[in-house]
């Protein structure tokens, strides 16, 4: 394996999940006798210019030719969508004579956004079936993949992109080096590209490993990014902090031409990483034994819970949480089920541990004792919308950065380890 940043040979390892299968592979009933692929969880980072990824065992096309995740499910991702477009908006000065392409434009829940305000646009979505439903929300969808020469030939057909929008999208290419040459090929000479991407530091700070599956083939620092979108005449000029996904950024990229110099607040977040210790392959090292201490305390916590006689189950099916259930080896009899506003997942299984999947309304009829929180970077969007297990005297289980057992009632929540 040589590094798909700068091609160097000598990558070393940050943390080893074992093999699981990739984790959107939702089993149907049928397929519940048949056996599962799995592959390599092994996340290393170069000792050159510290990229830290994941071998390309998977492609994107078995991932993203037919996709189990939705935007539009997530209430607070998709409020998260409208604030970025009204402050772009501002921003940037887009009007209807604009025009904003998004890569990886999932169901439209960010666009949908921009077709609001009059605002020519374009998504370019690799899932058939989550560009359908974009496309069925009266979002303009392309149903490819992002590379140079898709990108040259959606510039020449539209003409070049005033804003390009890739949210959580550059982190899942592993041919990092076209899919940049695509950015630069879509957008303007003087336009600008979003980025929002899972930060490196919260991931080894906050011990989210879960985060790690193999349709994320890496995984960045500010300074990592700064290399990479380098490879495509491109460079970050500005860099915002965000709470998604338990700690993201979002780079605010230009043409080299016309770039300028960094902003303060980027200046700001690269000290921050090399204080960390970051840049260096120091800052790397020690995250394998930090997840083996959160993976012996959630287990010690299932294990008493099975001993008690208590009843656990799951709220969400989201990738990260197939990541979490395979390394800790979490199958039925410490997880009953789990559910999911995705109807897509109702009535499968998830990859690996095959945990049933079924509707958020099971857990009313149930009223188990404890409710595991697998999408816990939405912690505060689920501890309103859960705060009714209380009337039984359920409680709520999030995972990360540590185990915290909260008990919930009607008016008021507070943590009880």
């Amino acid at each position: 394996m040589n590094c798909r940043l700068c091609g160097h040979s000598d990558l070393v390892s940050m943390v080893d999940l074992g093999a699981t299968p990739p984790c959107e592979r939702f089993l149907t009933r049928e397929r519940l006798a048949e056996p599962e692929q799995t592959y390599p969880l092994h996340l290393r980072v170069c000792s050159a210019c510290l990229l830290a990824q994941l071998p390309a065992l998977i492609t994107p096309e078995d991932t993203f030719t037919e996709y189990a995740y939705f935007s539009s499910f997530s209430t607070s991702w998709v409020a998260h969508a409208e604030r970025f477009v009204a402050e772009t908006v501002r921003r940037l000065g887009l009007g209807t004579d604009s025009y904003v392409v998004e890569a990886a434009s999932n169901d439209g829940y960010l666009l949908s956004h921009v077709v609001r305000r009059g605002i020519r646009c374009l998504g370019i979505e690799p899932s058939a079936n989550v560009g359908a439903a974009a496309r069925e929300n009266g979002v303009p969808t392309l149903t490819e993949f992002l590379g140079e020469d898709v990108g040259r030939r959606l510039r020449a057909e539209h003409g070049p992109a005033d804003l390009v929008v890739a949210n959580n999208v550059y982190a899942h290419v592993p041919d990092l080096l076209d899919f940049t040459a695509g950015l630069r090929a879509l957008v303007a000479d003087d336009g600008w590209i979003s980025i929002e991407v899972q930060h490196l530091l919260s991931l080894v700070r906050h011990r989210q490993f879960d985060t790690i599956y193999h349709e994320h083939f890496q995984y960045y620092t500010v300074r990592s990014a700064q290399q990479a979108l380098a490879t495509g005449g491109l460079a970050v000029v500005d860099v915002e902090t965000l709470p998604t996904h338990g700690g993201s950024i979002r780079l605010w990229v230009r043409p080299v031409a016309v770039a300028g110099p960094p902003s303060p607040r980027m200046s700001a977040v690269l000290a921050a990483e090399a204080e960390a210790g970051m840049h260096a392959l120091a800052g790397h090292t020690g995250f394998g034994a930090a997840v083996a201490a959160l993976r012996r305390q959630l287990l010690g916590f299932l294990l008493d819970a099975a001993r008690e006689g208590r009843t656990v189950v799951g709220y969400g099916a989201p990738g990260k949480g197939n990541t979490l259930l395979n390394h800790c080896g979490i199958r039925t009899d410490l997880l009953r089920y789990t559910v999911d506003r995705n109807p897509y997942k109702h009535g499968r299984f998830t990859p690996g541990m095959r945990i049933p999947v079924l509707p958020p309304e099971q857990i009313a009829v149930d009223r188990p004792d404890y409710v595991l929180v697998l999408p816990w970077n939405l912690r505060a969007e689920l501890t309103e919308a859960l705060r009714y297990i209380g009337e039984w005297g359920g409680r709520l289980v999030f995972p990360i950065p540590e185990l915290d057992v909260v008990a919930a009632n009607p008016r008021r929540m507070r943590s009880v380890r």
